[in-house]
């Protein structure tokens, strides 16, 4: 493995692979990098995203795991994200190009950063970057958080560095929100030491969670967000859903599945009122969702910023109920999504993770300490040898 020839290379094209909380499959691009740090230009060749099965998706949906199931899942996603590689290098030889490494996120199955409610932390994603070294032949780059927590740091968000490479503007502050299972904020400023990063709170998560739930498996996900535009919004479940103390906490912070997932934010609670409508059930749901994100940037943004347009990413982008109800709560400003400006609102995250294992190959810091809390910029990741 030739690392400092691969470090030397005037271009660098990257196979980014990325897997959220929402479950719904592997978003994999192929990227070409020039540079490290501010200097950093990136171009998107391809992207396309591999869907899970409805049996994959319901078991990494799971709330618990024994070690058994970690295990297996780690291999089989291993296997999924390999495949997902190889389809992207086939995608390369078209283009002509030779993939020099992977940059894998992995599958988050339990986040547990300082101040979740533990003395203990920890974090573990899953998608054994080994297996896909050796399908690929490949240096892959992957656990990307760990470095960040040892340093201190709440392990996420980690996109912020990507997003501050790719839209900062020397004469303005622009907000990229992304709105995956979980939905994120960062204030994209003209100087690295000004931005702001930090989770909101549920994004799709809680919608995704409920619509699954009360449909008893038959839907995974309310589409276009056309069952929230039929419901009423119940305010004392709305006031319920709002109470977790997560959303009053100050940045930094982070937070997962293992707060806002079914069973420990929503089973109990929807149980309790099986009298209400589905339609207002999940129009509940989805307005907490809008709620939190643009009460979190009226807290935490505009008393420090002034922001000229917000870029909104992940597959919340896409409920048009969702999107309606954050527009509303936030008049004053553009809201537009990522796609108007070149990037695709579900390569964003892929992207971000190419961009950080083209840091970790060239040993350059890539957390946002402001964001994280990290006593220091650490070079992130574990590189796999192929």
């Amino acid at each position: 493995m030739n690392l400092e020839g691969i470090r030397n290379k005037k271009a660098r094209f990257v196979i980014g692979l990325m897997s959220g909380t929402s479950c719904d499959g592997v978003d994999a691009v192929l990227v070409r990098i020039k540079g490290t740090g501010p200097g950093l230009a990136m171009k998107l060749i391809a992207h396309q995203t591999f869907p899970y099965k409805d049996d994959l998706r319901h078991r990494l949906l799971a709330e618990h795991m024994s070690a058994k199931d970690v295990c297996l899942l780690n291999f089989e996603l291993g296997e999924l994200m390999a495949e997902a590689s190889l389809v992207m290098m086939d995608i390369a030889d078209d283009n002509q190009v030779e993939p020099d490494f992977v940059a894998v996120h992995g599958h988050t199955v339990g986040h547990y950063p300082p101040g979740s409610g533990s003395e203990r932390i920890g974090t573990m994603q899953v998608g054994e970057s080994a297996v896909i070294a050796h399908q690929t032949r490949l240096p892959v780059i992957s656990d990307f958080r760990v470095r960040d927590m040892a340093a201190g740091g709440q392990g996420a968000p980690l996109v912020p560095y990507a997003d501050w490479l790719l839209f900062r503007r020397e004469d303005r502050n622009i907000v990229c929100l992304n709105i995956g299972g979980i939905a994120n904020i960062t204030v994209v400023t003209p100087k690295f030491e000004d931005i702001l990063a930090f989770d909101t709170g549920p994004g799709n998560i809680a919608i995704d969670g409920t619509v699954r739930l009360l449909s008893r498996g038959a839907l995974a996900f309310d589409e276009n967000g056309e069952a929230a535009s039929r419901g009423k919004v119940i305010d004392e479940f709305l006031e319920y859903l709002l109470s977790d103390s997560y959303f009053s906490k100050e940045p930094p912070k982070s937070t997962g599945r293992e707060r806002f997932g079914l069973d420990p934010y929503l089973r109990d609670a929807l149980a309790s009122r099986r009298e209400h409508p589905y339609e207002d059930l999940i129009a509940t749901v989805t307005q907490a969702t809008a709620q939190s994100i643009s009460d979190a940037y009226k807290n935490y943004v505009t008393p420090k910023y002034d922001v000229t347009h917000i870029i909104v990413s992940g597959g919340g982008a896409m409920n048009n109920t969702l999107m309606s109800k954050i527009n509303k709560a936030i008049p004053d400003v553009k809201i537009y999504i990522s796609d108007r400006i070149g990037i695709s609102y579900d390569a964003r995250e892929a992207i971000a993770f190419a961009i950080l294992g083209n840091e970790t190959i060239c040993g350059t810091p890539a957390n946002v300490p402001q964001a994280t809390g990290a006593a220091e910029a650490v070079v992130l990741g574990k590189i796999t040898p192929p």
